[in-house]
């Protein structure tokens, strides 16, 4: 029907297509003149901001990191790309928003992502995807474990000074598999094939570490050896400190209970509601109710309460906090249990647990603006090593977002926006004898970040 369908013909005639010489046509004139496009502009690039980026990286040396864990099977003199300047490459890309390991093909030739791994612009090119792929099936099992000792070395390595106490917020997420992958397993409740990795980031939003797992709620044993493991890692680089662990009703084990009071840790953990605990609220259920029907105007009626109570399976009695809320809707029961004393119970809900909520933000952050989710390879150890390739990727934008100005919007900025602001940036590359010279716009709305952030980011304590 008109339509040219010959291969042979399109490969023939491509080649003229993409003479950077030729017009850009269709473009309409403007103000009374011609407009002409060509693709002749030279060395561009669209990610002017990653010599920030580099800076981060450079600082907190993610890639030096995660690549002194794994041991290189290569020939030393037939290396062109190292293992650290291929994760580095793959990080940088990350937090460009690049999450595919197949825009490497595009990116390997960018001026900008070559200075970033300390080429020039003319020097050679950086690695390819098939690079980049056998790189995330190279690791086994015991560099993982390796990998995840030093993601908890980088988190301790990031304070100025030992705190006297972190909270750890431990959380899972689903992840859909796209495939017949290793460890992937049919989740009811999404209604699709997935994992279900645990994720724990500290109070601030650090990340701490992340466990590729099957899609099924994490048991009790399960959950005390992750523990075990993290507690050994963070206690032999800081023996003293004390631990908050703060998690929602999943958690909330016998083990982990009985794990966190033999190990001097402290919690605060959500509690699924029963009948036997919900015995000791119902005249505050009553009095809530009561005192919202009285004055519905003035929102909400929320009552606390604090009492000694306990599962059947569990060895003692703990403290209970409840939290009735009664509205339009009806009452709202929460509970949560906890070792902590001498604390109210509405600062105890409000104060300490509710903050956990900031975890789902962290969590979003790392999947949805740095593409986590990606765990698409067959083997459970690829997608292990990309769950921490994008935990570094997090660290760089954390980083970057820790440098900015405590009292601006930056500070607070979501991890796309920072993208967005500073570090997709046109750039133009010319290189000298003796001088590489970027020219960014010179309307460029983020100019004073970008000046404080490179002026604050050799501050950063690694």
């Amino acid at each position: 029907m008109g339509v040219e369908s010959n291969p042979r013909r399109f490969c023939e005639t491509a080649p003229a297509m993409n003479d950077p010489t030729l017009l850009l046509p269709g473009l309409s004139p403007v103000a009374g003149k011609t407009v002409v496009a060509k693709f002749d502009g030279g060395l561009l690039s669209s990610d002017g901001g990653l010599v920030v980026l580099r800076a981060v990286e450079q600082r907190l040396c993610v890639a030096d990191r995660l690549a002194a864990c794994i041991a290189d099977p290569r020939s030393p003199d037939q290396i062109t790309h190292s293992l650290a300047a291929i994760i580095r490459f793959r990080l940088l890309m990350i937090g460009a928003g690049y999450e595919d390991g197949n825009d490497a093909t595009g990116l390997r030739s960018d001026p900008m992502f070559k200075m970033a791994l300390d080429l020039s612009p003319s020097d050679r090119e950086l690695c390819s995807q098939s690079t980049i792929s056998r790189l995330e099936n190279l690791p086994e099992a015991r560099a993982l474990l390796r990998m995840g000792r030093a993601m908890v070395d980088l988190y301790c390595a990031s304070f100025h000074t030992i705190p006297k106490r972190i909270v750890l917020d431990i959380d899972d997420t689903f992840d859909a598999a796209h495939g017949g992958q290793q460890l992937r397993l049919f989740n009811a409740h999404h209604d699709e094939y997935g994992f279900q990795p645990i994720v724990v980031f500290d109070g601030e939003g650090r990340f701490i570490t992340a466990v590729l797992r099957p899609a099924r709620r994490p048991g009790g044993k399960e959950i005390r050896a992750f523990l075990r493991r993290l507690l050994r890692a963070i206690r032999a680089n800081w023996p003293r400190t004390e631990i908050l662990l703060r998690a929602d009703s999943h958690y909330c084990c016998p083990e982990v209970l009985d794990w966190c009071r033999a190990n001097g840790v402290d919690f605060i953990l959500g509690v699924a509601p029963t009948t036997t605990l919900r015995r000791h609220i119902e005249g505050l259920e009553a009095s809530a109710k009561a005192r919202f029907q009285a004055a519905p105007k003035e929102g909400k009626a929320r009552r606390f309460k604090a009492f000694y109570d306990g599962a059947a399976s569990w060895s003692r009695v703990e403290r209970i906090v409840a939290r009735v809320e009664a509205g339009a809707q009806g009452p709202d029961t929460r509970f949560i249990v906890t070792n902590l004393k001498g604390r109210a119970p509405r600062a105890l809900y409000e104060n300490v647990y509710c903050r956990r909520g900031q975890a789902e933000n962290h969590i979003k952050s790392w999947k949805t603006h740095l593409a986590a989710d990606r765990t698409s390879c067959t083997k459970a150890t690829a997608n292990q090593f990309r769950l921490f390739l994008h935990a570094g990727a997090y660290w760089l934008m954390w980083s970057l977002r820790a440098s900015m100005p405590k009292r601006s919007m930056w500070r607070v900025a979501q991890f796309d926006t920072l993208r967005l602001r500073l570090i997709k940036l046109a750039a133009r590359v010319v290189e000298m004898k003796t001088m590489i010279r970027v020219h960014l716009p010179t309307a460029c709305p983020a100019q004073l970040m970008l000046r404080i952030a490179l002026g604050r980011i050799p501050r950063l304590l690694i």
